[in-house]
């Protein structure tokens, strides 16, 4: 039972099975190294994890974190102690009843008797405390190790400021940091392993300071997916009940834990006496799957058109089909981090968006309002996505609105939330690791409110500006698109002169075009007719907004990083007005006329 030599310990690491999962053999090596003994695992913390060497083994066995640690990391350690709020302090040996009497013998005679503590956690800790000391000062043939596993730990070590979590917390805290601080526990066989999904959840006393080493868990790479589908799928019913190998499987469930693939191969199996997993219930039940994971943060969606069904833009068509050819031929150093795409509102943004991941032929998510009123949740709600999002690329990530979602860093009395926020979305779209296998990209009306960090180089890299057509050529042909978006059908012909041209959103031309319908539903046609249109287009009147709409557009002038996507009369209009710095002092005397209105 004593303490293990340092020629031992790196013995016993040399000695880890090949098949771990790469957490496991980082925190390895950093208990072995002596470099700490307090571990804090976050990320993907309660999926399944293969409890043997699932390619050794004729029948597979998964199991949680938890027995994982307690068989395999600490599986010849003297004592496994698992604590959390619901079940108190007990020991943990996983599925080896015989480990557990013992361990329960061994915890009676030096702890005391677990089943008679409270779930406590001041009186958990005091009396892990007194533990770890008399541990220490134990005869050398005396000492345990011991593995002591806290699970949901933000509940024991919210985040917040220290004088804000109250004395218990706080004291349990310090407690913990003494044992990270100890050098006598370094040299023992004593490890506390801290686990929550979220890391923003806990204490940055505790995840931010250098004795504690702080983990993330992936999502389970291509190759843990396929296993497990390989793994746990009725091999000799599975063609029959499924359109996928379990290695398509592995390859289109990016993103999705091996608890959802389980829901998934539940399905699948049942599907036998009702619906087979085809392409449409596979893609409903990862939708939802992710969703729910993601917390509804995320939002799917599935890209119904390519660039082609697009009306002008033509330089910025070209430039994304050119980057779509690089992405498919690998070439990943040479796409972008993002883009932004700015213009005043109802210029096709998120349209063009859309049909630039059909064009690529990626999964496309929108990140919805990530924001909320309670202090913590935002980061933590973001951290989970990222993660989501890391491990499914390649993926396009839409935020639509970025000057709100992204731009008020600074704010006053939300505790540092937006800055933390903007800051882990910078990090993210600074990443080049995941260069070409996620790309950003963000939608706003008001460049100009983004912060600088986020436009620069290496994360929204390419500006594109977007403007209501001011080509009659091109204002024709998107009133015959909108026509067949609503169902129906126009004939370019009918379609009149327009007088509000430049003038004209992409909203405005279908809202035109579905009252012309109606007239011409009304007047017994079966299609909208060049009549009704001209009533229609004759007695239209846009807004009158129109010096937010001029701060809009003059921001996308600003904004644009190539002058090629703009079009001629903005180019004539920029020259006109004395070039980008002219349009600078320009958007600043807009914003302070519409200030003091």
């Amino acid at each position: 039972m004593s303490a293990e030599p340092e020629s031992e310990r790196k013995a016993h690491r040399a000695a880890l099975p090949a098949w771990y999962p790469p957490w496991a053999l980082a925190l390895a090596d950093l208990y072995f190294s002596s470099t700490t003994s307090v571990f804090v695992l976050h990320g993907n913390t309660y999926d399944l994890v293969p409890l043997a060497n699932v390619d050794a083994t004729d029948a597979a066995v998964y199991g949680g974190m938890v027995e994982f640690l307690s068989e395999q990391l600490f599986g010849r350690w003297d004592l496994v102690l698992h604590y959390d709020l619901g079940r108190g302090l007990r020991v943990f040996a996983g599925r080896d009843e015989k480990r557990l009497k013992e361990m329960v013998q061994l915890a009676n005679k030096r702890i005391g008797d677990l089943s008679t503590l409270k779930n406590d956690p001041t009186t958990v800790f005091a009396l892990l405390d007194l533990f770890v000391r008399d541990n220490i000062m134990a005869a050398p043939d005396k000492r345990l190790s011991v593995a002591v596993l806290v699970s949901q730990a933000s509940y024991l070590f919210p985040a917040g400021e220290p004088g804000r979590l109250g004395f218990p917390a706080s004291g349990m805290a310090v407690t913990l940091l003494n044992w990270a601080t100890s050098a006598q526990v370094k040299r023992l066989e004593m490890a506390f392993v801290l686990i929550d999904e979220r890391r923003s959840d806990m204490s940055e006393r505790i995840t931010g300071n250098p004795q504690v080493s702080t983990i993330e868990v992936p999502m389970p790479t291509e190759r843990e997916r396929t296993g497990y589908v390989r793994d746990v799928a009725p091999a000799d019913r599975w063609p029959a009940i499924s359109d996928y190998t379990p290695e398509q499987l592995g390859t289109l469930s990016a993103g999705m834990s091996l608890n959802d693939l389980s829901v998934l191969v539940r399905t699948a199996d049942g599907a036998a006496g009702g619906q087979r997993l085809d392409a449409r219930l596979f893609g409903g039940i990862k939708k939802r799957l992710l969703e729910r994971q993601c917390q509804g943060l995320l939002e799917f969606v599935e890209p119904k058109w390519k660039l082609d069904t697009v009306i002008g833009q033509d330089a910025a068509k070209q430039r994304l089909r050119d980057d779509a050819a690089l992405l498919a031929r690998g070439a990943l150093d040479c796409v972008p981090m993002g883009y932004l795409l700015c213009g005043p509102v109802g210029t096709g943004k998120s349209y063009l968006a859309m049909c630039a991941a059909g064009e690529i032929g990626i999964p496309c998510v929108v990140l919805k309002n990530f924001r909320s009123k309670y202090v913590g949740e935002t980061e933590g709600n973001l951290e989970r996505v990222l993660s989501v999002l890391r491990a499914m690329g390649p993926v396009m990530v839409v935020i639509d609105e970025a000057d709100a979602a992204l731009g008020d860093r600074d704010t006053e009395g939300d505790s540092g939330t937006s800055s933390r926020v903007f800051g882990m979305i910078a990090t993210q779209m600074g990443d080049t690791r995941y260069r070409g296998r996620i790309l950003w990209m963000l939608l706003t009306a008001r460049p100009d409110l983004l912060p600088i960090d986020i436009k620069r180089q290496g994360r929204a890299e390419v500006h594109i500006p977007l403007f209501y057509p001011t080509d009659d050529d091109e204002l024709r042909r998107m009133f015959v698109m909108m026509a067949k978006k609503l169902g129906t059908t126009l004939g370019a012909d009918d379609v009149p002169s327009i007088p509000q041209r430049g003038q004209l959103s992409g909203a405005d031309i279908e809202g035109m075009v579905g009252r012309a319908w109606r007239r011409s539903l009304l007047s017994g046609a079966d299609h909208v007719t060049g009549k009704a249109l001209r009533e229609v287009v004759a007695q239209f009147m846009p807004s009158t907004q129109g010096l937010e709409r001029e701060l809009q557009e003059v921001a996308a002038m600003i904004e644009c990083t190539d002058r090629e996507f703009l079009p001629p009369p903005i180019v004539a209009r920029m020259e006109q007005l004395g070039g980008r710095d002219a349009l600078t002092q320009r958007l600043t005397a807009i914003k302070q006329i519409i200030a003091a209105m």
